[in-house]
């Protein structure tokens, strides 16, 4: 009698736990409804084996949606041993067992569920690397979505020993970073900064925000961390934005925008309800500071996770991830057009890139390749990554859709698989690149055995040749404001922007001729060539973009003249010739060429003295080309002293900002070397910008008509286009 009371409680206290998890379940939390399916499981007799089998089956779903392998592939095989596992458990099976590394356990899950369908494998010959895999893909994307799975699984349970014994020809050096990681989940790493000198990331460490714990994963929601390197190239130890930016809820896979300012993540919300749907949002900086985040609206579709975004480098696109209908099956990569007000239109990036699997945490090299994780391609299990060179994408996406239809490409070899040891048999995601090299940080859970992830650094040999340029004022501070554009004699022909310190950072090709042109609203233009050849190391060429300012004066550096005379010097030709390239760089420019000297001597011999120098200078450019009408020379004595700017302070940290190095300010200095170089300052040659139309209007104060252009070869850009 007590046995059976034994066995009725049980067995209401079973069906109370199955009941509570399917609550959880259906909100998504995973991790609270596997307690309670493993509560009735183990509630459940052995006599029972049709119940037990089911019970099995709820559990190993919950544990593979929370990335607990080892229990998920025990569960499941229980559910087979109890005969409750059907095709789509099989096939879970199979991808857990190569998640695992358990190959040859996978291809015997691949087999027997082939058998269960009368699927004959036979026909369908692997590929021999994982380069040329994708063909398999290619190959079956017109068969069930099942099938398709089934043969991308099998061929990776064959093939990946091999490919991951080939690991010396990947080249890539990876390294578990212990200062970001801690004893919780780290993922998704991305750099910032002008020199990417922080690091921020996603992590459910002990740190993060609130204090109960989340029924998806068990653990806190994640909060997004940063560390700051220092000039020694040392990290910092991580630490929470302290910003509204992060919550009690979920906060992740950050992005930025290029220039810096927004900031686009993850983020779940909490409902008791209803399920939780994944939402991008974006925040704003102001100054070194996060804003709260703000949910973008990419469509109205309410019932679909959108998560994972990703900016392309030139800002026009948003790259992210949905389930939403229209796609390839499981989570497709989608882009969305960008405008000021938002999004304009959305398409699915559609084969080679997308497949019945998930196709997850897409990011931008520099260079244009896109980099993202897929379980839907031949790999070694798990989320591989993967990437499709800049002008490969640009081929599939030339033809942007106004609908999110999918599109498939014309050659499923564009995709590249970067080989072990970046890949493993775990997860692994989350790509972030340092400048234009291949290294830098990336996120997987190889090796934890509770499915958690970590951050990893890597790094792969390359020979890249890269120009990086620093546009400012000429006497002043950087112009973040400023653009670049650079063209090729190869063909290339871009606009680039550059960063918050006025600097860009470009790959270049050896045997190509560049012409590089700096532009800034309110300043001149200044040029810059550059041509290199081909080296055996990664090497970098730096260029300066001094612009002069068209409404404040330019100093002139260097410029000498004989003692008492206003014979120029030999060593002035240096700079004089740079006002004459300055000069024919802007034809439409006419300048006031004026001197300065000190306040000794008489006013009237001063402004002799300064105004025959002025008109040296003048007759120099006049001999080399420019325009006599161009050019007007001043000499102004001791008439208008030197107005120290900012910049000048950090030379002469004595002097403040708007100093006007008057005779009686000069005078008023206690120290005699103070007073001397006050003088120096004052002796000085300078332009300032007349007029900006020269030669513009013929006499009648039309625009004239520029002459046509000729006609080029089409395979070298005319350099015309720069201008």
């Amino acid at each position: 009698m007590v046995l059976v009371a034994a066995l009725v409680l049980a067995s209401c206290g079973a069906e109370t736990a199955m009941k509570k998890g399917d609550k959880f379940f259906a909100l998504g939390e995973y991790y609270d409804a596997a307690t309670q399916y493993k509560k009735a499981y183990s509630q459940t007799s052995a006599k029972e084996k049709p119940l037990r089998g089911q019970r099995a089956m709820k559990m190993a779903e919950c544990y593979r949606r929370i990335n607990y392998t080892q229990k998920a592939i025990a569960a499941y095989n229980n559910a087979v041993r109890y005969k409750q596992a059907d095709t789509t458990a099989l096939l879970h099976l199979a991808q857990l067992q190569l998640k695992n590394g358990s190959y040859k356990d996978a291809e015997k899950t691949f087999l027997t569920l082939a058998d269960s369908l009368h699927f004959r494998v036979d026909n369908h010959r692997p590929a021999s690397t994982p380069h040329n895999a994708n063909n398999r893909v290619g190959a079956s994307s017109k068969l069930s979505a099942l099938h398709s799975k089934l043969l991308v699984g099998l061929e990776s349970a064959r093939m990946a020993p091999q490919w991951k014994a080939e690991a010396e020809y990947s080249g890539y050096t990876v390294k578990k970073q212990e200062l970001f990681n801690s004893r919780r989940a780290e993922y998704s790493p991305m750099l910032a900064g002008d020199d990417a000198n922080q690091l921020f990331f996603s992590s459910t460490r002990n740190q993060a925000k609130g204090d109960e714990l989340s029924g998806i994963t068990g653990t806190k929601n994640a909060d997004i961390f940063f560390s700051q390197k220092d000039d020694k190239g040392k990290w910092s130890k991580p630490e929470p934005i302290d910003s509204e930016l992060n919550t009690e809820e979920d906060e992740g896979a950050c992005t930025f925008s290029p220039d810096g300012k927004t900031m686009y993540l993850t983020i779940c919300k909490t409902d008791p309800s209803y399920p939780r749907y994944a939402r991008i949002a974006t925040s704003a900086r102001s100054d070194a500071s996060w804003g709260k985040a703000t949910e973008l609206v990419v469509t109205r579709d309410t019932l679909s996770t959108f998560a994972h975004p990703a900016v392309s480098p030139d800002g026009q696109w948003l790259y992210f991830v949905t389930d939403m209908p229209g796609g390839l099956g499981g989570y497709d990569i989608w882009r969305a057009e960008m405008s000021s007000h938002g999004v304009i239109s959305i398409e699915n990036l559609g084969e080679p890139i997308n497949t019945p699997g998930n196709e997850m945490f897409p990011t931008f090299r520099p260079n244009g390749d896109l980099y993202f994780s897929s379980d839907g391609h031949p790999g070694f299990g798990g989320l591989d990554i993967y990437f499709i060179e800049n002008e490969a994408l640009n081929t599939t996406n030339d033809e942007p859709a106004t609908t999110p239809e999918p599109r498939a490409a014309t050659n499923a070899q564009l995709l590249n698989h970067p080989g072990w040891p970046l890949n493993s048999a775990g997860d692994d995601f989350g790509m972030t690149f340092e400048g234009l090299h291949n290294r830098g940080y990336f996120s997987s859970n190889r090796g934890d055995a509770r499915g958690w992830d970590h951050i990893y650094s890597f790094e792969k040999h390359e020979v890249v040749q890269t120009v990086k340029g620093w546009v400012y004022e000429k006497d002043g501070y950087e112009l973040p404001e400023g653009l670049v554009y650079m063209v090729g004699n190869d063909g290339t022909n871009k606009k680039i922007s550059v960063r918050g310190d006025g600097s860009f950072e470009e790959e270049i090709k050896p045997g190509v001729s560049y012409v590089f042109l700096g532009t800034c609203k309110g300043f001149l233009n200044h040029k810059e060539e550059l041509r290199v050849e081909p080296v055996l190391e990664s090497e970098e060429y730096v260029l300066q973009f001094p612009l002069a300012s068209i409404t404040a004066p330019v100093l002139i550096d260097n410029i000498f003249y004989d003692f008492d005379k206003a014979t120029l010097r030999p060593e002035s030709q240096e700079a004089l010739d740079n006002l004459i390239a300055l000069l024919n760089e802007n034809p439409n420019v006419t300048i006031e060429l004026s001197a300065h000297t000190d306040a000794r001597g008489s006013d009237q011999y001063n402004e002799r003295l300064s105004q025959r120098r002025a008109e040296s200078v003048v007759n120099y450019l006049i001999e080399h080309g420019i325009a006599a009408d161009r050019l007007s020379p001043v000499g102004y004595g001791e008439k208008k002293p030197k107005v120290i700017r900012k910049k000048l302070t950090e030379k002469y940290p004595w002097l403040k900002a708007d100093d006007v190095l008057t005779e009686e300010f000069i005078n008023a200095l206690e120290d005699e070397e103070q007073r001397e170089e006050c003088h120096q300052l004052n002796r000085r040659t300078e332009f300032i910008v007349l007029r900006t139309t020269y030669g513009m209007f013929d006499a009648e104060g039309k625009v004239k008509e520029q002459p046509a252009k000729p006609q080029k070869e089409e395979t070298q850009q005319p350099q015309e286009d720069l201008w």
